[in-house]
């Protein structure tokens, strides 16, 4: 065998062994140690989670029980009290010649408002001078009817005819008189203008006549409306789901958007049977007595109170954190550790007591002051 021949047997014989050897360590080559590292998971911190180092520094407050009656805040626009508000009219058809109240005037019962010149006062005149004279000479006619009658002179059925004409000629005068007074006319007081009175003392709220304009009577719209407002209605819309807990009689408190310090007490005297078929909200009628600052148009902020007592929580005012339009409070967790809980405020409390709707039970404990522990954390 040749020298090259050698060399190249060699060369495949190492070559075969390598692979033998190579194979026969893979298959010794441990599985666990080729195993992908484990995941390690980081929690991510509460962010209403806080750690103080004093917590002495912080007192701590128990919330208790308050029972109080159902409510349900509502928004409403005030009205005047449909009964105490009276249309001006006028009988007499003719021509304004002088207005002497306005659009938001305070005006007395009685007190006259505009002036009109009808021809139909004229004419009202005009017959009631000739009943007078008819009615005389009729009056004159029966007295010597019955000096006739006495003396035999006339039979008795003239005498009755004479009385029949005297006796109409007395309902012509009545009725003409009358007339005059519909008019708005005086019967012994000759004019052809006349007088419009204030039926009701209140506050003129509309007004649709202006100085030389007609008036057609009741063919025409009123001149003047008046409202009594020592007595105004509260209009509010109250959602469908919410009018179980509205009755008739149940007492309301109102703030005006005006005076928002100053509430005022009412109660409901009506609730809508019609639903507004868009907003599905029917109306609930409040009436409260006026003291003068409450004004048609105003809006309000009712709260309605029911008869049913529910239970609520109360804490401190102190102890409520108002942050972006949330309520929150804080609730101590151990280890020097407070926890930020939110909450859903109510009504204020006698002796600097606040109401908790929701978020907080009685029993719970919370930081009386929530403001400075807040302030302590983020410095």
């Amino acid at each position: 065998m040749s020298k090259r021949m050698l060399c190249e047997s060699a060369a495949v014989l190492a070559l075969w062994c390598g692979l033998f050897f190579s194979g026969c360590n893979e298959q010794k080559a441990d599985p666990k140690a080729e195993a992908p590292a484990p995941v390690k998971v980081e929690h991510e911190q509460d962010v209403n989670v806080v750690q103080v180092d004093h917590p002495e520094q912080f007192p701590i407050f128990t919330a208790i029980e308050h029972v109080s009656t159902s409510q349900l805040v509502v928004n409403g626009v005030v009205s005047p009290d449909i009964s105490r508000t009276v249309p001006v009219i006028s009988l007499a058809v003719g021509r304004v010649v002088e207005i002497k109240a306005r659009l938001g005037d305070t005006v007395k019962k009685g007190q006259v408002l505009l002036r009109v010149q009808s021809a139909d006062m004229s004419a009202a005149f005009s017959d009631y001078r000739k009943a007078l004279v008819d009615e005389q000479l009729s009056r004159t006619q029966l007295e010597r009817s019955k000096l006739l009658y006495d003396k035999g002179a006339v039979s008795l059925n003239d005498l009755q005819i004479a009385q029949d004409t005297e006796d109409k000629a007395k309902t012509d005068v009545e009725n003409t008189r009358a007339k005059i007074h519909v008019l708005g006319g005086d019967p012994g007081h000759a004019d052809t203008v006349v007088d419009i009175h204030a039926p009701i003392s209140g506050v003129i709220t509309d007004q649709q006549v202006t100085n030389a304009a007609g008036v057609q009577g009741l063919a025409s719209p009123n001149p003047f409306t008046i409202s009594d407002l020592s007595n105004v209605w509260i209009l509010c819309d109250v959602y469908e789901n919410d009018l179980i807990n509205v009755h008739i009689g149940d007492s309301a408190e109102i703030r005006l958007n005006a005076y928002p310090d100053r509430p005022f007490t009412g109660r409901i005297s009506n609730v809508g049977p019609i639903l507004d078929p868009s907003l599905r909200t029917a109306k609930v009628r409040i009436e409260v007595k006026n003291p003068g600052l409450i004004k048609v148009g105003m809006f309000v902020t009712a709260t309605l109170h029911g008869v049913k007592k529910e239970a609520h929580t109360a804490v401190k005012a102190t102890a409520i954190l108002h942050i972006h339009d949330r309520d929150w409070v804080y609730v101590p967790v151990g280890d020097q550790r407070f926890r930020r809980t939110e909450v859903v405020a109510g009504n204020a409390l006698p002796d600097g007591m606040q109401e908790i709707l929701s978020g907080l039970k009685p029993g719970q404990r919370v930081v009386t002051n929530a403001l400075v522990l807040q302030n302590t954390v983020e410095q």
